[in-house]
């Protein structure tokens, strides 16, 4: 699989919604994790992120603009263990709940599906990142658009690259409806030295107008200790 330009991917695709890159820096020290969210509506743009004691969690910025929050308030980030999950939806707290009760990363995404948003059936996407820099990344959608069939795929990576990431997102193009992101995650280049350099890339790299929060972590593989950044649009 060739190696792609991750920012340019993003300057490319005006609309890929929302996006996991899990992976690990070019000098093989640290695992790294990105997250973006997008939007097009002014619901899903009226979003920020905000630290939590565990993660992150998505939060309207104008509480009085909030008129659905089923599908766009949840956690995308959650540190349970050792483990890091990253999603983009409420399956965190399923993934979370199933690894605190002994079951393995695929075991508790099979009793979820994709978004129920018709037409566009967002998929589920979600990651495992583990304490050694291994990661498991999944995503759940419907079978081109057809919402009677949920189809499931896992992707393991056990011995990460120096500088290398796998990215997966939730939108192949930016159409009407919106179809699902088709085949492997992209494997992609990780250059940036440190967290806020990433950051600082994939947010220039984003869609000016449907951007709309970027989380990004390093986290030191021999100390577990953590380099974040968050970007919000507004605030």
């Amino acid at each position: 699989m060739k190696t792609l330009d991750l920012n340019q991917l993003l300057r490319d695709h005006p609309y890929p919604g929302r996006g996991i890159v899990l992976g690990r820096s070019a000098d093989d020290k640290k695992a790294v994790i990105a997250y973006f969210i997008m939007g097009r509506s002014e619901n899903s743009r009226n979003r920020v992120f905000e630290t939590t004691g565990d993660g992150i969690r998505t939060k309207a910025y104008d509480e009085s603009k909030m008129t659905d929050p089923s599908l766009i308030i949840y956690h995308p980030v959650r540190i349970v263990g050792d483990d890091t999950v990253v999603t983009n939806g409420d399956q965190t707290d399923t993934i979370r709940d199933g690894l605190l009760a002994g079951q393995v990363f695929a075991q508790p995404l099979r009793t979820r599906e994709f978004e129920p948003d018709g037409p566009n059936y967002t998929p589920r996407i979600s990651g495992l990142l583990h304490k050694d820099g291994s990661f498991a990344l999944s995503i759940l959608k419907s079978d081109d658009g057809d919402p009677s069939c949920c189809c499931r795929y896992f992707f393991g990576y056990d011995h990460p690259k120096a500088g290398e990431g796998r990215f997966i997102h939730t939108y192949q193009e930016n159409r009407d409806p919106l179809p699902s992101f088709e085949g492997e995650p992209r494997k992609v280049a990780i250059t940036a030295p440190d967290a806020k350099t990433l950051a600082n890339a994939l947010w220039a790299s984003l869609n000016e107008d449907n951007k709309v929060s970027l989380f990004v972590q390093y986290m030191d593989l021999s100390t577990g200790e953590r380099d974040t950044v968050i970007i919000n649009k507004h605030g």
